[in-house]
């Protein structure tokens, strides 16, 4: 079960579509804390500095389809992962 999902279809102009993708481009630059306007309100993402991505290009029936995925962990994703402390010269 996902905590949140958030599902939008909507026909676009091309112009229409470049200015959502340049919209989360922005939010992407902006990083923690970054708003993003999507349906009736605005969502807030805190996005770290590294994420996962994944693009898919599929033709058939008669349409072509292209994804775009980004993902990231919640919670403290934005800190770096804990080093261990050495231990006293020798042990």
């Amino acid at each position: 079960m996902k905590d949140l999902k958030f599902e939008q279809k909507s026909a676009l102009s091309r112009l229409e579509a470049a200015d959502m993708l340049e919209a989360i481009a922005a939010a992407l630059r902006h990083g923690d804390g970054a708003e993003l306007a999507l349906g009736p309100g605005t969502v807030s993402l805190r996005i770290p500095e590294e994420l996962r991505s994944e693009i898919e290009i599929e033709v058939g029936d008669g349409e072509i389809e292209l994804e775009v995925e980004l993902k990231w962990p919640v919670g403290n994703a934005d800190k770096p992962p804990r080093r261990p402390v050495p231990g006293p010269p020798g042990a």
